[in-house]
Formats: structure tokens, C-alpha cells, sequence
């Protein structure tokens, strides 16, 4: 059948003011020809379906089930059999002692690069193995920086820090020593849960321990084939909430790595005695599951029955192996960490950092805040918006600041209000509350709901806010400035607390410019990620503002080094609380000045240090510590210079 064909040029078009009669009857014998041809087009189209039965037939979905299935190798294997790894031989390590030429250059720990001594050249048998030049300290540091900064984005700059720690981690941990402020958010967040996310896709060698639940029968095997004798120190995660970014599985191994790293560089910890690890259980991730390229296991997490034995199996193995070294719990989703927290911390030495140290930095930082607020202490009301372990460990820690100045645990516990998706969390809001939301879910509100934050603030009244969400911009500008209002309102001089903790930045829940604009300059802020500092103009001068980060390592570092010294037993609540107070005790008269509510980052050694003796004291006060007690009997006559003494020569400092 042949087809007429109609030009659709501009010379062919007429409008309707221009066309003619003679145009307008052809026109509208192209109109019927066009729809004739068109049904004709569609009854094509039939006949030719008609003719091919898989046009109706979704290709893509099918050629993706086909991908996922050939990515599924456990596919009809019973999932609840387990073997256990026999290894024939132990490993054979050269001791540094006896170790010489590459031996010595290919471990991190031992390699020196060009600090090393002519002398350690010659015994070392290096000569010619490495450039004929020792440098300064100073010069390999400098150029380091000059190779990170030539880096074009933060994932590439960490990449360049890990294989420098890789090769030598005298000169890694140097580098991050010195350069703290500009490195720690290359280390850890917010760059790490950018590595998580494609850890998979960035990984070329092992840096922790991996254990599998395939191989739960072998976790002893498997600790004690870690290459580094008798570790003090563990950062252990499952990846089931890696910050702010959800389930990422065996990806989330990198936050055990960076965790790991600050221990080192803020505290001391020597690095041989840090050990990651990550529990991989599967994951709940779609994405991981159908990337090719993902390392964990390629299943979806088991019960929480089947999870919690593989955690008691790791939990009584680690305590067999590594009888002496403490174990923090890392990024746990919420109910997993509030049970396991509960369910070893009186068994064995470990900490969540999640709940208490997230606590802990918070609570410091709030003492501080309350100082220059002008609020009294029998006015403060704080709205948490989150209610996960973080949220809920915070506002523990900050009931107890208040019950040890004299407020009962219910008066103190009723200064909270707290927020999640669904609202205010009261005891009759009519959903089924998490066990951990249940100690401050509200029973005074008349059996009013308060749907929105907004709502909230409104009806509380408060003094403080804090985000612990995840969610980016969750405090917007009515917020703030509801907030700030609510303030105001209590008499003049008095400032609004402001801490979106959330992490990384783009799930914070709002920056520090805009907390500074909305309450116009008021603000007493602290953010879990870094901000810069803001410069407002006024008149012929302009006024600069000063962004605190209540970030973890100010206490978690200082908290692990002094129970690790005090040879605690266990990590009890008066040591987490010892070492909030004790970091809100740190500061100095330039910082406090300033309006600082926590120390310079560049001081990080120092608080870890204070935290560390404090931490030390409180273990003996509770009786956990292991220590001689002639050792005590010293100090107790000698007092915190001695402690302090005998600290800072366990310090691991490099090339100094």
C-alpha cells in the first residue's frame, strides 16, 4: 500500500489569518491524510505486536534478575551451616631486629623513609635502596602537603594519605599531627562516608580484619591472624548505620579504619596496636547487592537472633585472644547498639562511642553552652530532633549533669523533650515506641500530639536544640529563629544553644552562617562536621564569629588511652562522665575568650591527655583498675603531675 507524503516546511505551514480558501480545503485533506496514516501507523503496529509475542515483554527487567541471580553464588546453599577454617601452619614474621632491606622499607611500621641514620642505612642494608639523602622532618612533611594539595578533590587526598600510611606511618601520623585541622576531615568525617560509599570500588589492599559470618566457627583463627601482636585497642562495626548514610554493610569498614587513625593521631595510641575490624553479616542495601564490584557478603542480614549470636561468638573469641584490649563499638543501627552496649559492658572492657561518647563531647560542650547563655539552670528545657542511639545517648548523659546537681532523675529527665519522624515522642501517641525512646517519651502532654518541630518548640519553650537527624536542613529559619525567640523571651543577655550534630555536612541539619543570621549573631553553636568561621560586617569593621565542632574525638581517643593505662576492667558511666567534664575543663584563657565552648582542634593532644588522666582517676574511684597499687599509692601522693608524667611518656609521637 503506498502512502502519500506531506512536507512540513515553514513554506508549507500557512496560519490562519494568511491561508487562502484554496489552502484551508488543502489543509484539511493533510489533516485526514495525517490521521488516516496515523491509524493506519498504529494498525501497523498491532498486526506487527501480533506477530512478535515478546514486544510485550519488560527485556530490562529480565536481563536485571539475570544479573543479580548470577551475582548470587550463595543461591541454593543452606544458609545455616558453618564450618571452621583448619590452617596448617602458623606465620613466620621477621622480627624488626633481625629485618633488613626491603623487609624493613615494605612494613609501615618499621620504615623511616628518608629519616633513617646513615648508620641504619649500613645495618639496615638500604644503601642504594632508597635516594642518597636524609631529609628533615619538616621537608618530608612539607612535601606531603604539597602532593595532598595538588589533589583535586577529598576522596583523591585520602587516597593519597592511605598509601602514605601504607609505606610509612612514622611519616603518615606526623603529617596528620601537624596538619590536624586540614587533615582530620580528609581521615575522617565528612570525607569517610564518602570512602564508605565506594570502598568496594576504591579497595586495593587489606587494612582491617574481615569476618564473615560464613565463618563464624573461625573467628579465633582469624584474630590470630592478625600480624600485630596483642593490640589495646579495637573499632568494630557490621556497617548496619554507618553515619548518617544507612546501611552500607562490609563498605562500612572504613570508619573502624578512620576511627582508628584519630586513637593515633589525637591520642597517642601507638598505631601497631589498633586493630579494625568489620562484622559482615550482609546487608539490606540494594545498591551493594547489585554492584558487581561489592566486596561483603552478597545476602541480606540475618534475624536479630542469628545477629546477636554471631556477636557474642566475636565478643567471647575477641575476649579469649585480646584479653586486654578494649573494644568500641562503632555504627551499630540504633536497637543493635543500645543491646549490645547493654548486654557486654558489664562483661567485658568496651564502649559504644555512638551513644556514650557522642554524649560525652556533646555534654561538654553544653556545659560550656550553659555558662554563656545567661539561662539559669533551673530555666534550661532542651528539644532533641532525633531519637536514635545517638539522640537517646546524649540526652542520658545530660540527665545525669543534671542529677548530680541535685535534681532528682525524674526532674532532670523532664527537661527533655524529644522529637522523630512522627513528632513529639509522648507514651500515647499511638504507635509502637523503640524500647531506648521509651525512658523520655512524655506523659504530661494532656493527650495533646505535636506533629511538627515547629509544634514543639512552640509549646516547650526551650532553651537549646539539637540535631541528631541526619537530615539536611531539618532547622530552618522559622525554627531558628523560633528558637531564638523563645529565648528572648526569658529577659535580656540571654543566648540561644544551637548544635546540629548530624554528620557529614550534608546532613547537617543547618550551617553555621545561617544559625549566625537567624539569631542574629546570638547563636552559641556547635556542629558535628567543621565550619568555617563568619565574618558579619558593621560598620567600618566586621565582627567574626567562631564555629565549635562537638566532634567524638575530642573524647572518645582520650577515653580509650586512659582505660587502656588505668588497665580498666571495664568502662563504666563514671569514666564516660569524668571525661565530658573533664574536656569542659580544658580550655584555655585564649579559647575561652573567644566564646569557645571546646579546644582548638590543633589542641586535641592536649584535652586527650586531661581526658586520659581523669578517665585514669575515675577507674581507680570505681575500682576497676588493674594496676599495681603501689602505682596508685604514687600518685595519690605526687598528684596530677606525676599521672600526667607518666601519660605523655606512652604517647606515641613520631619523628620528634
Amino acid at each position: 500500500m503506498a502512502f502519500s507524503t506531506y512536507s512540513t516546511a515553514s513554506s508549507d505551514i500557512s496560519t490562519p489569518r494568511s491561508a487562502s480558501p484554496s489552502s484551508s480545503i488543502a489543509s484539511a485533506r493533510s489533516s485526514h491524510s495525517s490521521v488516516s496514516s496515523k491509524r493506519l501507523s498504529l494498525s501497523l503496529q498491532r498486526r506487527q505486536s501480533a506477530l512478535n509475542p515478546m514486544s510485550s515483554v519488560d527485556i530490562s527487567a529480565i536481563e536485571e534478575q539475570m544479573k543479580m541471580a548470577a551475582l548470587d553464588g550463595l543461591r541454593g546453599y543452606a544458609q545455616n551451616h558453618y564450618g571452621e577454617v583448619q590452617q596448617y601452619r602458623s606465620t613466620d614474621y621477621v622480627p624488626q631486629s633481625a629485618a633488613g632491606g626491603y623487609q624493613v622499607l615494605r612494613e609501615p611500621l618499621w620504615n623511616k623513609g628518608l629519616s633513617f641514620t646513615p648508620d641504619e642505612r649500613v645495618s639496615k642494608n638500604l644503601t642504594g635502596l632508597i635516594p642518597h639523602a636524609m631529609e628533615s622532618v619538616d621537608t618530608q612533611v612539607a612535601r606531603c602537603m604539597k602532593m595532598i594539595n595538588s589533589r583535586q578533590t577529598n576522596v583523591d587526598k585520602y587516597l593519597y594519605l592511605s598509601a602514605l600510611k601504607e609505606q610509612n606511618l612514622d611519616l603518615f601520623y606526623r603529617v596528620l599531627i601537624d596538619n590536624v585541622r586540614d587533615l582530620m576531615p580528609l581521615v575522617y568525617t565528612p570525607t569517610i562516608g564518602d570512602v564508605c560509599l565506594q570502598y568496594s570500588t576504591l579497595y586495593t589492599r587489606p587494612e582491617a580484619l574481615y569476618i564473615s559470618i560464613k565463618q563464624r566457627r573461625s573467628i579465633r583463627t582469624i584474630l590470630r591472624n592478625w600480624p600485630y601482636p596483642d593490640p589495646e585497642i579495637c573499632v568494630v562495626t557490621d556497617g548496619s548505620r554507618i553515619l548518617g548514610l544507612g546501611d552500607l554493610g562490609m563498605n562500612g569498614v572504613g570508619i573502624s579504619i578512620g576511627k582508628l587513625a584519630l586513637y593515633t593521631g589525637a591520642a597517642g595510641i601507638h598505631p601497631g596496636k589498633t586493630l579494625p575490624i568489620v562484622l559482615d553479616s550482609g546487608t539490606n542495601n540494594e545498591g551493594n547487592l547489585k554492584d558487581p564490584l561489592y566486596l561483603g557478603l552478597r545476602a541480606r542480614r540475618p534475624s536479630p537472633a542469628v545477629a546477636q549470636e554471631f556477636m557474642d561468638e566475636f565478643m567471647e573469641a575477641t575476649a579469649e585472644v585480646f584479653p586486654n584490649m578494649v573494644v568500641q563499638f562503632e555504627d551499630f543501627e540504633t536497637e543493635k547498639a543500645f543491646n549490645y552496649l547493654s548486654r557486654y559492658r558489664n562483661k567485658y572492657k568496651c564502649f559504644n562511642d555512638d551513644i556514650q561518647g557522642t554524649g560525652a563531647v556533646v555534654l561538654a560542650g553544653y556545659i560550656g553552652a550553659v555558662n554563656l547563655s545567661g539561662v539559669p539552670l533551673e530555666e534550661q528545657r532542651l528539644v532533641f530532633m532525633g531519637a536514635g542511639s545517638a539522640g537517646v545517648g546524649v540526652a542520658k548523659q545530660m540527665v545525669e549533669y543534671y542529677t548530680r546537681r541535685g535534681l532528682s532523675e525524674q526532674a532532670a529527665k523532664e527537661k527533655f523533650w524529644l522529637v522523630d519522624t512522627k513528632g513529639l515522642v509522648t507514651a500515647d501517641r499511638g504507635d509502637k515506641l523503640a524500647e531506648h525512646k521509651k525512658y523520655f517519651a512524655r506523659s504530661d502532654n494532656n493527650g495533646h500530639q505535636f506533629r511538627t518541630l515547629e509544634e514543639v518548640i512552640e509549646y516547650v519553650r526551650p532553651s537549646a536544640l539539637v540535631g541528631l537527624t541526619a537530615t539536611f536542613g531539618v532547622f530552618t529559619e522559622s525554627v531558628v529563629r523560633a528558637l531564638k525567640a523563645s529565648v528572648d523571651s526569658g529577659g535580656s543577655g540571654r543566648r540561644p544553644i544551637l548544635f546540629p550534630l548530624s554528620n557529614p555536612l550534608t546532613k547537617a541539619e543547618c550551617t553555621f552562617e545561617q544559625a549566625v543570621q537567624w539569631t542574629d549573631g546570638t547563636v552559641i553553636f556547635a556542629s558535628g562536621s567543621p565550619f568555617s568561621p563568619f565574618a558579619v560586617k558593621a560598620g567600618d569593621h566586621a565582627v567574626t564569629y567562631w564555629p565549635n565542632q562537638g566532634n567524638n574525638v575530642y573524647v572518645f581517643p582520650g577515653l580509650g588511652l586512659g582505660a587502656i593505662l588505668a588497665k580498666a576492667s571495664k568502662i563504666t558511666d563514671e569514666m564516660v562522665y569524668t571525661s565530658a567534664a573533664s574536656l569542659a575543663e580544658s580550655l584555655n584563657a585564649e579559647e575561652i575568650h573567644k566564646g569557645l565552648i571546646y579546644p582548638r582542634i590543633e589542641r586535641v593532644r592536649d584535652a586527650s591527655v586531661v581526658v586520659a588522666r581523669e578517665v585514669m582517676k575515675a577507674a581507680r574511684r570505681e575500682g576497676v583498675s588493674l594496676l599495681p597499687e603501689e602505682q596508685w599509692v604514687e600518685w595519690e601522693e605526687w598528684g596530677d603531675v606525676a599521672l600526667t608524667k607518666f601519660i605523655k611518656e606512652r604517647i606515641y609521637d613520631p619523628l620528634k
